[in-house]
């Protein structure tokens, strides 16, 4: 869903975070699809994949509790990182 506080996304933005709902989670792995989390709202270009739990989940989240990504010792540059290695290559 959009939100009222951001511009529509460019065409060369919805074509980036389709490519970047393709990719498995970066945090779990899970096959995707994906969802694209923003690690700041309306930058597109810095989002990165993330299953449902790893997204929105309230134990394993990053909007919740983020007990996933405290495990595999990861933060959100972090997955940034590994995502565009990945894009990259």
């Amino acid at each position: 869903m959009q939100s009222k506080n951001k511009p529509s996304m460019t065409q060369h933005e919805r074509d980036w975070v389709t490519s970047i709902k393709a990719m498995r989670c970066g945090v779990c792995g899970v096959p995707g699809p994906s969802e694209a989390h923003e690690l700041e709202q309306g930058q597109w270009f810095t989002c990165v994949p993330l299953c449902a739990d790893c997204h929105r989940g309230q134990f394993n989240g990053i909007h919740g509790q983020a007990r996933i990504w405290r495990v595999q010792k990861l933060d959100e540059l972090k997955v940034l990182n590994e995502t565009l290695r990945k894009v990259m290559t």
